[in-house]
């Protein structure tokens, strides 16, 4: 199937106001150099729309949107406690049909439990509701510590920002690297984190020098990505020991330095790969892996396929 093109997002009365600014600043217009995308909020009655903020929204599209689109984007909203109208479940049941693919974050997961849509597989949602959503739907497999679970047409995502983990991940998986890392930049947002990653972190934030310090380590790796880089020579960098700079690294991060590494250079493989005609073996030297096998290994291992079929995939390129 061709990546998605048009978005629609459901909008139901009370939807989080956060949730829809996520879906539109990612899937909206930015500018020169990054194609966009065909993108329209849609409810149930169009018009004047409440919000769980109070400030009403205008929605001129009802839910034959859902019917045309590529995508479908259940958004949360404030009464999910209380399951959708028939017609809302029919409608994201058809467009799953339909061959469209079709997800949600936060307690927007649970419109897509009540349809069906996620009985017989994996699913996560805000942590606070992951109990609830298993209580209420058995047959899913609720996992609440990961911030998105792609499950081939069907993603969850975690609850409130981690929207924006999860429409950059349905970005980088049908589109690319490139084009999910362009539009992360014109967000100022990490262009990655790993579906696994904890939805919350016991110090998000840099908070001290040693934090300001860690920071700095992590934009130099970022620029050596070509070194070894282990985490001794991290932890020099940032003057601590390599138990506590490992520590104090997943503390910040939610994940640990090697996970850490491994994803940044997979990640700029494979933005090498969609953009330029580098051999795979000088791309596996810039990323930091001694040898194109070492990559490929990898590759396969982490996204499914040999560096040279995600590069046709993207490129065409034989």
């Amino acid at each position: 199937m061709s990546p998605f093109v048009t978005v629609a997002a459901y909008a139901p009365p009370g939807v989080g106001l956060l949730a829809v600014g996520i879906v539109a600043e990612v899937f909206g217009p930015h500018g020169e150099g990054v194609p966009g995308f065909d993108f329209a909020l849609c409810t149930d009655r169009p018009g004047s729309v409440p919000t769980d903020m109070g400030v009403p929204l205008t929605v001129t599209h009802g839910l034959d949107r859902l019917a045309s689109a590529d995508l479908v984007i259940a958004l949360p909203w404030a009464d999910f406690r209380t399951p959708p109208e028939r017609a809302v479940l029919a409608a994201l049941s058809d467009a799953h049909e339909r061959g469209s693919l079709v997800s949600a974050h936060c307690v927007g997961v649970f419109a897509l439990a009540a349809a069906g849509l996620l009985d017989g597989r994996r699913a996560t949602t805000h942590w606070r509701f992951a109990e609830l959503l298993a209580r209420r739907h058995p047959g899913v497999t609720v996992e609440p510590d990961a911030l998105y679970i792609d499950e081939g047409r069907v993603v969850t995502g975690a609850g409130a920002a981690a929207g924006f983990d999860l429409c950059l991940h349905l970005l980088r998986r049908e589109h690319g690297a490139a084009m999910a890392n362009a539009i992360a930049r014109d967000v100022v947002l990490p262009s990655h984190r790993d579906g696994g990653q904890a939805q919350y972190l016991a110090a998000p934030a840099p908070e001290d020098c040693r934090d300001e310090r860690l920071a700095e380590v992590l934009a130099w790796a970022r620029e050596n990505l070509h070194q070894p880089l282990p985490v001794a020579e991290l932890a020099r960098r940032a003057v601590m020991s390599r138990r506590s700079f490992a520590r104090r690294f997943t503390a910040a991060t939610g994940t640990t330095p090697h996970a850490w590494l491994r994803g940044l250079r997979l990640s700029s493989a494979e933005e090498l790969l969609e953009t330029t005609d580098l051999p795979v073996e000088e791309i596996a030297r810039r990323v930091g892996y001694g040898s194109a096998a070492v990559l490929r290994e990898q590759f396969v291992r982490r996204r499914g396929v040999p560096p040279r079929s995600y590069r046709r995939s993207f490129t065409n390129t034989p």
